[in-house]
């Protein structure tokens, strides 16, 4: 039985406005709606006055002129970045620019320069992540950002009447935090954990084994309430999360079956794996077959038949 995660669709916004959605807590939703941001970008605020803002969003400007133009009689002291797809980090440079805030994340976007074509995108556009069809398969990386202060699990950001720590959260990308605002009861949870859909995990930068990982972390903690930068709020947390772990463990037997039944290519896998897929979708859903198949390799459970690759051919192993 496929294992059902109680995903949310009801999400009230207006685009433009930066609305209360808890105590001391504001969002304003960027007009960039896609199959992998929802209805766009929810940046957070965070505070009253001297205010923190999570995840300043795609480099939109009517977002940013929004975003400022409601702050206007309040001072942005912290901008926080959860990771660096396109869709979160860059408008990060024109906030920073028009308020003097410094910015903070884990580090720059898989190390700071894209490390495979296929990632990079058409000529001309880098870090959207296309395939060399054109597809794209997810949001792209902004290969531009380098945060002024960079944060370690743990990390500590304070601010007036409010502390916020960094939590390291990599599967999604591997430079991903979520940030936890502990009085409250919070977790800013980013893409990692989102109520509308599971995260797109596409190698390279994206690590299945890490993922899992990040999730096991999630149910030692005890955050009351998510806040995911796409979607509503997610109000019982760990009972989604283990959701979450059990759809991927599923998947993983999935993809081990149809290795043990001779389908050994990714487009194969995809086919028997989601009938009834979005189209727009597919690209997306092989880059997480071959996240799982890489995971799937290191542990000794299947091989590729040349170096691994999303061409390649794959065997499960006797184990």
């Amino acid at each position: 039985m496929a294992q059902e995660i109680p995903f949310r669709h009801d999400f009230s916004f207006e685009y433009g406005r930066l609305e209360s959605v808890a105590p001391h807590l504001r969002r304003i939703v960027a007009r960039n709606p896609s199959p992998f941001t929802f209805k766009g970008t929810g940046t957070y605020v965070v505070g009253e006055g001297e205010v923190a803002v999570i995840d300043p969003g795609p480099d939109l400007p009517e977002h940013v002129e929004a975003l400022l133009a409601a702050l206007s009689a309040e001072r942005v002291t912290h901008i926080l970045v959860t990771h660096t797809h396109r869709d979160h980090s860059p408008a990060a440079r024109a906030l920073k620019a028009a308020t003097g805030a410094p910015t903070y994340g884990f580090g720059p976007h898989m190390g700071g320069e894209p490390r495979e074509v296929i990632l990079r995108g058409a000529p001309g556009r880098r870090g959207d992540s296309r395939t060399k069809s054109g597809d794209r398969v997810e949001e792209g990386g902004d290969f531009d950002f380098v945060p002024d202060i960079r944060l370690s699990d743990g990390d500590g950001v304070v601010g007036k009447g409010w502390r916020l720590e960094a939590v390291h959260t990599p599967g999604h990308t591997s430079n991903h935090l979520s940030f936890a605002w502990a009085e409250e009861g919070i977790l800013f949870s980013g893409d990692h954990v989102m109520g509308w859909s599971t995260s797109v995990i596409a190698p390279p930068d994206g690590d299945m084994g890490a993922y899992m990982a990040s999730l096991e972390k999630l149910l030692s903690r005890e955050d009351r309430l998510y806040w995911p930068t796409h979607g509503p709020a997610i109000c019982d947390p760990k009972p989604y999360v283990r959701a979450f772990m059990a759809h991927r463990r599923e998947r993983e037997e999935g993809v081990l079956g149809c290795l043990s039944a001779g389908i050994e290519d990714i487009p194969g896998i995809v086919e028997r794996l989601y009938p009834g897929l979005d189209p727009r979708l597919t690209r997306a859903a092989g880059r997480s077959i071959y996240a799982h198949l890489l995971d799937l390799a290191r542990r000794g459970l299947a091989l590729s038949d040349g170096p691994p690759s999303l061409e390649a051919r794959w065997r499960r192993t006797l184990r």
